[in-house]
């Protein structure tokens, strides 16, 4: 059995080439792509990686929680990960982005690609380019002309006005100006208002179906997350009445549980989990499968870092969808250099398509200088670590009853 026989943690921070300002944090000027890496290596020496974003250091203690549930567990057995990932949600610490790492170290043991352990196909993927600053309407033109000349048919732009005629106006004269020539979508980035540092605008039902109704009119082809994340029922009742699709569903750290039951009483036309945040890979593909069997569209959630966007695009892979794939690019500041930092490989467009990655398990390769640039380990642990850590913190007395119990336990 290969188990997990070392647990590294890493801050790191990958500077963007110019000032980033996402339009999801109002008045925050970014200049770092900060997120933790976990990488796990087992005891036959597969490595297995996985990131979740971050703002800074606030995973500092997280090891001495993740450690001594996960060395020595199997590392192909995703059941055993999901469910001790789970044990630690009950403390508050909900990281479903670690169970991709174990997925990438079960592809390269069997030397597949992860979409096809989950029974897709290489494919070319469609792409839309994902837009992440509010602009004024001639310099969102620009940039939509910008994104067509390089080969993408559909767009995402982001509005976050306090008053409703800006954001309007920014949606009319964008699709006025394209013509049809693109796909176009517009994400409101109500379903998780931050208002940290600067203050932003606090959408109702009746805002949210007069905005959806200039977008149908627009010729929009969806509108995403016009409302509060945890407002069910009037999600459900927007997206009944819309006349374009709402789309959402990429922060329900709540998992499959949460986002069955947003199926089922169809709070959205087209459910886009992030994996990184949903459930991880196991439960986010059995949400994909509910919404297809409900007559509903997924295609999944990327704007995380490049380790994020290559989980999610295993999903897409191993699913049959037709919507296109969000593709974080918003230049100067956000472009694949920055966004893939600590990737051998950054996942370039062609033409506003992809390439299915072929390298088994989740399809990359971490760069060792870059994450020695980029990275600094803040913790390890292995089999001898956890003995002196359990010692130290636990005693000789209840460290030994610890062990007893854990030998009993396995079959």
């Amino acid at each position: 059995m290969s188990t997990v026989a070392r647990i590294e943690l890493f801050h790191v921070a990958v500077p963007l080439p110019a000032t980033f300002r996402p339009s999801w944090i109002p008045g925050f000027p970014q200049n770092e792509n900060r997120f933790t890496l976990i990488k796990l290596t087992t005891s036959d020496g597969i490595e297995g990686y996985s990131a979740g974003p971050c703002m800074g250091h606030e995973r500092a203690g997280l090891g001495e929680l993740v450690g001594p549930y996960l060395i020595g567990a199997d590392a192909t057995d995703i059941g055993l990960a999901q469910q001790r990932l789970r044990e630690m949600g009950y403390l508050g610490w909900r990281n479903w982005w670690i169970e991709p790492a174990f997925w990438d170290i079960k592809g390269k043991r069997e030397g597949r690609p992860v979409y096809e352990l989950l029974g897709g196909e290489a494919r070319d993927v469609s792409l839309y380019a994902s837009t992440g600053e509010v602009k004024l309407p001639g310099a969102r033109i620009e940039e939509a002309e910008a994104r067509l000349a390089e080969g993408f048919s559909a767009i995402k732009l982001r509005v976050h006005d306090f008053d409703p005629a800006v954001d309007e106006r920014q949606v009319v004269e964008t699709a006025r100006a394209m013509g049809g020539r693109m796909k176009l979508g517009v994400d409101v980035n109500q379903a998780w208002r931050v208002t940290a540092i600067g203050p932003a605008p606090l959408w109702d039902l009746a805002r949210a179906k007069r905005f959806s109704d200039v977008c149908a009119d627009a010729g929009f082809s969806w509108v995403e997350e016009p409302l509060p994340m945890d407002g069910y029922d009037d999600l459900a009742e927007l997206t009944r009445v819309s006349r374009v699709p709402i789309s959402g569903a990429e922060l329900h750290t709540g998992g499959l549980p949460e986002l069955r039951m947003m199926i089922e009483r169809r709070c959205y036309s087209i459910f886009q989990p992030d994996a990184i945040f949903t459930g991880g890979i196991a439960q986010t593909l059995e949400v994909a499968r509910l919404a297809k069997q409900a007559g509903l569209i997924y295609t999944p959630h990327t704007w995380t870092n490049g380790i994020g966007f290559a989980v999610n695009l295993q999903l897409y892979l191993a699913t049959d969808s037709q919507k296109e794939l969000e593709y974080p690019l918003n230049p100067p500041g956000w472009v694949p250099e920055a966004r893939d930092g600590l990737l051998e490989t950054p996942f370039h467009h062609r033409r506003g398509k992809l390439a299915a990655p072929t390298l088994p398990g989740l399809g990359f390769r971490i760069d060792p200088k870059a994450l020695a640039r980029y990275g600094k380990r803040f913790f390890v642990m292995d089999k001898k670590r956890l003995v002196w850590f359990s010692l130290k913190t636990r005693g000789l007395k209840a460290s030994l009853e610890i062990d007893r119990a854990r030998k009993a336990a396995r079959p």
